[in-house]
């Protein structure tokens, strides 16, 4: 074998390198003042440690300083210089956006007075009709604040979502259709009414029987959709002190307006939309002028905004025929009682979570609950699971079912309101 040429050695066994060959590959790239400035990047941060280490800086959980940096004399000082401030209202603004603009503030009970701005105020924060916080010396004002809205009133805003959905609500498929026409579709596609020129429909009214699933899609829509949604019970507007409901109202309304889009459903209407009347002993008439003003708010001087308004109730005929005309409610829906397919379907439902047994026959369960509503059909599946607790069995039979039916049914038959609530519906 002839012996390998030298640089074939080199190649495949590399002389390593030595410390003056690794100190030269590192200056690549580098600037003229890299070591330096690295060196002097050091020393700051040991620097910079040492005084933390002094100071006792130490991020601590409430966010206060170390207590031996606390200046307690000093602060209590400032706690003292600073005085509570006075709730006044800003009537007008005199030679608005210039530098010399005046306001003219009406603090209650004492007098009028016209002042200029403090010095954490902005010229843009305070409007006309605003409430604004003043001081005591010289009236300035110091701070804007929030309009004034009653708790409770307040307190009707529905927080937590609930629990129900569209599919929990069985046999208003018409019923759910109209209601999304009303609610989503113009939140969710405002350009279609645009593109056509009309304005969305703003109210809807469902009424119906008791029973049926008035305020269950009403809950299904609160969940559905991202707007405020306000909860109004009818008889919460019925005040002792005259003017009381009506404030209450507008105050609503107030607070609705300022939510960029906002739902208000009002349950049990009936309990202030009622129709006119003279008794002549007047005791009906602070449940009329809450009505009104719930008239004026729906479709009065101002525009309503961006304010969808629901309202059920199981008596259509009471209602004042001023609430219910076009431009304030502008849909009717009715809420009949659950056709065969629509029992069976709320009998899946409402079995959905149950422990039955796999050949229930609910067609069948449903043909024996004739004219029932959804309620009188929740009742039967609680019934049955009462019946196998007492049999000791953790499955629902059929044979449960049945007797439940026996007993919810045809049993409570004279306690049932329905055909009565039908003549008025």
């Amino acid at each position: 074998m002839a012996p390998e040429p030298e640089d074939e050695l080199n190649e495949k066994n590399p002389r390593p390198l030595d410390e003056d060959d690794i100190a030269l590959l590192k200056t690549y790239g580098l600037g003229p003042y890299s070591t330096s400035i690295k060196k002097t990047e050091k020393e700051i941060k040991e620097m910079a440690k040492k005084v933390n280490d002094l100071c006792g800086i130490k991020e601590s959980d409430t966010g206060l300083a170390a207590p031996s940096q606390w200046d307690l004399v000093s602060d209590k000082q400032m706690m003292q210089e600073e005085q509570p401030l006075q709730v006044a209202r800003c009537t007008k603004i005199i030679n608005p956006n210039t530098e010399d603009a005046k306001y003219v503030i009406n603090v209650k009970q004492i007098a009028k007075f016209v002042v200029g701005l403090g010095d954490k105020v902005s010229p843009t924060d305070i409007e006309e009709g605003m409430r604004v916080g003043v001081d005591r010396n010289k009236y300035q004002i110091q701070i804007p604040l929030p309009p004034k809205i009653d708790p409770s009133v307040t307190m009707m805003t529905v927080e937590e979502k609930p629990d129900v959905t569209y599919n929990d609500v069985g046999g208003c498929k018409e019923q759910i259709e109209k209601m999304r026409e009303v609610v989503e579709l113009p939140m969710l596609h405002p350009e279609k009414f645009v593109k056509l020129g009309i304005d969305p429909p703003k109210g809807v009214l469902c009424y119906g029987p008791p029973g049926t699933g008035k305020t269950l899609l009403a809950r299904a829509v609160a969940n559905r959709t991202d707007a405020c949604f306000i909860r109004v019970i009818g008889s919460e507007l019925v005040q002792k002190y005259v003017g009381e409901g009506a404030r209450m109202v507008r105050e609503l309304f107030q607070m609705a307006r300022s939510k960029k889009a906002c739902i208000v459903f009002f349950d049990e209407v009936d309990a202030i939309g009622g129709a006119r009347f003279d008794d002549g002993v007047g005791g009906d008439n602070e449940v009329q002028r809450t009505m009104l003003e719930i008239v004026n708010q729906l479709d009065g001087f101002d525009a309503r905004g961006n304010i969808k308004v629901l309202m059920a109730t199981n008596r259509p005929d009471t209602l004042d025929p001023a609430l219910l005309r076009p431009g304030r409610l502008d849909r009717k829906v009715e809420f009949g009682l659950p056709d065969l397919e629509s029992r069976t379907q709320i009998f899946k439902i409402h079995t959905r979570t149950m422990n039955c047994e796999r050949d229930v026959r609910f067609e069948l369960l449903a043909r024996l609950c004739p004219n029932s509503t959804g309620a009188d059909i929740r009742s039967v599946c609680t019934e049955a699971g009462m019946y196998a607790i007492r049999a000791r069995r953790k499955t629902v039979t059929e044979k449960d079912f049945l007797d439940a039916v026996n007993k919810v049914i045809k049993g409570y038959q004279k306690f049932s309101a329905t055909p009565k609530y039908m003549v008025y519906n």
